[in-house]
């Protein structure tokens, strides 16, 4: 069953300090809000929040939409959040805290994006397009599906994080339909334009060996007034798993100097 009613908020998980600012993190294509469990169990003084988005873990009888995925972002910081966060997004999460941010920067409180600082549009746009549309096709194949799940899995043992932690990735799935959903849905959209528009302090968080965001982090920052550019050393696409010390370091960091009378109270 399709569920599109952006008020059902099943799949949120809230940790930490529960009298805490809130900080929200969005997962990225594929995987589920599991994928954040490295950074909630490490930060200290916050309340994190993470969600499946539509297509993903306890959401996976939907369908993914880009608009769809928003409203239920916003639900989540009005409701969960109260009002306003530190938005933290990966790849896919990143594109949906930029837009979000653009269209809601008074709910805000500070952006994170890694892994979405390649802008769809010419020819990415159009690469972005064919690619979601053979990964739809290939979607509908069971030994497809089975052979990308296995895929991930064997990746997650790579990863610098904590063996419950590995497992809770596992145990939640991998998604590869909503990767091609959202392939549509990227495919022309200036997300550059939209960062632009965002007036609050943003950090540019990229995996070192992440060479297709790297190479539009530097005009990502230009565009607008107030962001800045960090590199996680020895890290690809999922930075915040490849070397999740690291990443969480990196973010807690930021947050602390940008909002430091809200996210940094109850700290350190």
């Amino acid at each position: 069953m399709d569920s599109t009613d952006p008020s059902d908020l099943r799949g949120v998980t809230v940790s930490g300090d529960p009298d805490g600012s809130p900080v929200v993190f969005v997962h990225g294509a594929t995987l589920t809000r599991a994928q954040w469990l490295p950074q909630t169990a490490a930060l200290s003084g916050v309340r994190a929040i993470t969600f499946d988005l539509p297509g993903h873990g306890e959401r996976a009888d939907e369908t993914f939409r880009f608009e769809r995925a928003l409203d239920l972002l916003d639900r989540v910081v009005r409701k969960v959040a109260d009002g306003s966060a530190v938005v933290v997004g990966l790849s896919l999460g990143g594109y949906l805290a930029t837009a979000y941010a653009a269209d809601n920067p008074d709910r805000v409180d500070a952006l994170v994006i890694s892994g979405s600082s390649a802008n769809p549009t010419g020819l990415l746009g159009v690469l972005t397009r064919i690619v979601g549309a053979l990964s739809r096709l290939a979607s509908r194949l069971g030994p497809v599906r089975r052979a990308y799940s296995s895929l991930w899995e064997r990746a997650v043992e790579a990863f610098d994080i904590e063996p419950d932690h590995r497992d809770a990735i596992v145990d939640g799935g991998f998604y590869l339909r909503p990767f091609g959903e959202a392939g549509r849905d990227l495919a022309g959209r200036d997300f550059r334009a939209e960062f632009g528009r965002y007036p609050g302090p943003a950090l540019v968080l990229n995996g070192e060996d992440d060479a297709l965001a790297r190479r539009g982090e530097d005009a990502h920052a230009a565009a607008t007034t107030d962001a800045r550019v960090e590199v996680v050393e020895d890290a690809g696409h999922t930075c915040n798993l490849h070397r999740a010390t690291a990443y969480t370091e990196a973010v807690e960091r930021f947050y602390r100097e940008a909002v430091p009378t809200e996210v940094g109270r109850g700290g350190s």
